[in-house]
């Protein structure tokens, strides 16, 4: 029986093995059939932009998706590229690309066209493996569970309960940075924090995504309210309704909001996840209806309605108690 199992582990451990192997010769063959002159090459896209970017183990930008229907995409876009320059968020400078949360925001505060210098990786995805995992699938592979299995998952455990604190602790950075009026910095900051979301995050009540994102993403979009960036604003604030923030009186009253409660797209947005108590279309068209009267004169003034309805009419309410009949 043991002989059986010591088999199975070994025979796992060599198709792990020839698995990973295969990938990099692939990776390697696909390396040489390209030009090998430069590992770089130049993009300059204009807004939308059709890739998205995922933050990779050394905190950098990796390609993760090129569509089409999002936006504007270059054929020579591949997963898994890295950013390593971005356009500065305005004017003609070029930054050299620190991390992901500095390549976010050029890339979201530039009006635009985006400059991009990438550097190829040929296919290679490593970028978005955790180093464990490898391991974990070793052992499965050999239909084993053990003590050293075990061990693996409490250390892996340990390592994301590290992560996650570094991450409130970034996310603290932030806020302070917030606090001291310099949204430029806070925005660097948290959008960081963003690439940090866990993937395929599931919690205890079925939330697709954690507690600390949907406060970095709310608070993104009181930095760009702040900015002057109000479709960004919006963009951040309509992505954390979506992902279950639901504190709609908080985003109907925040005074860091008032500058996208401006925007003619900000009820609709609101409203869509909030529905009004009275239906503002209906209000509107009986305001027009007593555009030239006063309703005082038309209705009784001893309904219970009338404290409510008069202020939303635009007339101050009757000075007469309120009766709802005799």
């Amino acid at each position: 029986m043991r002989a059986m199992q010591k088999a199975t582990r070994t025979n796992g451990k060599r198709m792990a093995t020839r698995g990973r192997n295969e990938r990099r010769n692939q990776v390697a063959a696909r390396a040489a059939d390209l030009d090998q002159s430069s590992p770089y090459y130049e993009v300059q896209l204009e807004k939308p932009i059709g890739v998205k970017f995922n933050r990779g183990k050394d905190g950098g930008a990796y390609v993760s998706l090129v569509d089409e229907s999002l936006g504007n995409v270059d054929e020579r876009f591949e997963l898994g590229d890295k950013i390593v320059a971005i356009s500065a968020s305005f004017g003609p400078d070029i930054w050299p690309a620190e991390n992901y949360g500095q390549i976010m925001y050029a890339i979201k505060t530039r009006n635009g066209g985006v400059y991009f210098k990438m550097e190829k990786k040929f296919g290679d995805l490593s970028f978005m493996e955790k180093p464990d995992d490898n391991l974990f699938r070793k052992e499965r592979a050999g239909g084993n569970y053990g003590a050293g299995t075990k061990e693996l998952q409490q250390k892996n455990y340990e390592r994301r309960k590290e992560l996650a604190q570094q991450r409130k602790q970034q996310f603290q950075n932030g806020l302070d940075l917030f606090n001291q009026k310099k949204y430029d910095q806070a925005l660097i900051v948290w959008e960081d924090v963003l690439g940090q979301e866990p993937p395929n995050y599931m919690g205890d009540r079925f939330e697709r995504v954690t507690d600390i994102y949907l406060a970095t993403q709310y608070n993104i979009a009181c930095c760009y309210a702040y900015l002057g960036k109000t479709e960004e604003g919006l963009d951040a604030l309509e992505d954390v309704l979506f992902c279950g923030f639901d504190d709609y009186k908080k985003v109907r009253n925040d005074p860091n909001l008032a500058a996208l409660r401006q925007s003619e797209r900000f009820t609709p947005m609101i409203n869509k996840y909030d529905e009004p108590w009275i239906n503002e279309n209906a209000l509107k068209a009986l305001k027009v209806t007593l555009a030239n009267e006063d309703p005082r004169a038309r209705f009784p003034t001893t309904s219970c309605a009338w404290p409510v309805l008069f202020p939303l009419l635009g007339f101050a309410p009757p000075p007469l108690p309120c009766v709802d009949s005799a």
